[in-house]
């Protein structure tokens, strides 16, 4: 059976905010983990979104996987691509969305592409090419410290051009105010001057809806979940999208446990807010180094709280506490070490009756996933605006929510498990 829409996103987390986006707007959606190594069974899905863990991986290993990604959804019969990227462009100089989308154009032989990380509903904004967060310059946002991927300019413009040999343009808001047709006709113009990429400016989600219309017959787009939410009535006007019935929540039994190793701001503020409600463990980087173990320390404290008891799990810590981190073990070893941990203590928790997990972080949600064997996911009710609970497919079945760590209100973790029965 073939699919209406194909996406490569770059993270686990920003794959579930793509598909959450699609199934409030009536696609059904499948997510794979990584590229499928063989035969799917797709079901219905009018979407599939394969989820890579390619965000900060080296630029040529990135690019691989997602030409594997799209050359699957291809022999699936996918009528549009999409390239998901987090919403606050985290990228540096020499990648990996440039490399990732120029590969994609490439391959589709197409020679244009948006670029909207807008999603209104979280506070990221586009005007005049920049992005906001909230009210803020992301070059003044928190994300200025990100611990990978520090943002240290917010026009979108240079961002891309920094990664690209190709052309970068705007559509300002003015012409997508005016609407549709005006953003058509400034897509010709920008493409007849040789433009390849175009920013495109969203204030609110009107903006996006105009937007998603005006791409209803490029071949890629790129940018954040936002931009989606007007795909689906592109393909509903074409008459190949029905009606479909509400997203079902996971009806899972077992422990309820939170692993956190996002240090952004919103997860920190998650994470003491849920201190506050649950036992919570704070793992050691130092310990973790030193080869003691963590992991299994980490499964046999949560076995002595009571298996109605959800449990909190944490290596989130401020700027300057990962910076000091950083400093004695290396950028790339200290992130390693904390995600394989988190990993691993997943899999002793599961292996332990752990059924309901969620988990802040893109780069921790990949590493659980991954530890659990995780192949694909069916995607259910949001919880907050870009985080849906998702169930997995296959033998063992688990309750899953992969949460953006920039995502969520303060009281995220207690409102995502207060949802399941």
């Amino acid at each position: 059976m073939s699919i209406l829409l194909g996406a490569i996103a770059d993270d686990f987390t920003g794959a579930t905010d793509l598909a959450n986006m699609l199934v409030t707007r009536g696609m059904r959606t499948l997510q794979t983990i990584g590229v499928p190594s063989g035969h799917m069974d797709i079901g219905d899905a009018d979407a599939v979104i394969v989820a890579l863990k390619s965000r900060t991986a080296p630029a040529s290993q990135a690019v691989g996987q997602s030409l594997a990604a799209l050359a699957w959804l291809r022999d699936r019969g996918a009528r549009q691509f999409f390239f998901k990227y987090c919403s606050t462009f985290d990228s540096t100089a020499e990648g990996n969305i440039g490399p990732v989308a120029d590969a994609l154009m490439d391959a589709l032989e197409t020679g244009f592409a948006l670029i909207c990380p807008a999603f209104p509903a979280n506070k990221r904004s586009i005007y005049q090419g920049h992005l906001f967060v909230g009210d803020q310059l992301l070059s003044d946002s928190p994300m200025k410290d990100h611990p990978l991927t520090p943002m240290r300019d917010a026009s979108l413009i240079r961002l891309m051009a920094a990664q690209t040999s190709r052309r970068v343009g705007l559509i300002p808001w003015a012409v997508i105010a005016s609407g549709e047709a005006a953003v058509a006709d400034a897509i010709d113009n920008l493409r007849a001057e040789g433009i390849a990429y175009a920013v495109a400016d969203a204030i609110d989600d009107r903006d996006l809806e105009v937007i998603g219309a005006a791409a209803a017959t490029h071949k890629l787009i790129t940018g954040g979940s936002g931009v989606a939410l007007g795909l689906p009535g592109n393909f509903r006007r074409r008459g190949l999208l029905g009606a479909t019935a509400a997203p079902e929540l996971p009806d899972v039994r077992g422990r309820a446990i939170v692993l956190a190793g996002s240090c952004s701001a919103a997860t920190r503020r998650q994470v003491a807010h849920a201190g506050r409600l649950w036992p919570h463990l704070k793992l050691d980087a130092g310990r973790i180094a030193d080869g003691a173990p963590v992991a299994r320390e980490a499964v046999d404290w949560a076995g002595k709280h009571p298996q109605d008891t959800p449990i909190l799990i944490y290596s989130s810590a401020d700027p300057a506490e990962v910076a000091a981190i950083q400093a004695r073990y290396g950028r790339d070893r200290a992130g390693a070490m904390m995600e394989a941990t988190l990993g691993e203590i997943a899999k002793g928790l599961v292996a332990a009756g752990a059924r309901r997990i969620v988990v802040a972080g893109g780069e921790t949600s990949g590493a659980v996933v991954s530890a659990l064997g995780v192949t694909a996911l069916r995607i259910g009710p949001e919880i907050d605006p870009g985080v849906p609970w998702t169930e997995t497919l296959g033998t063992r079945r688990l309750a899953l929510a992969l949460k953006s760590g920039n995502f969520g209100g303060d009281d995220f973790f207690a409102k995502a498990l207060g949802m399941l029965r």
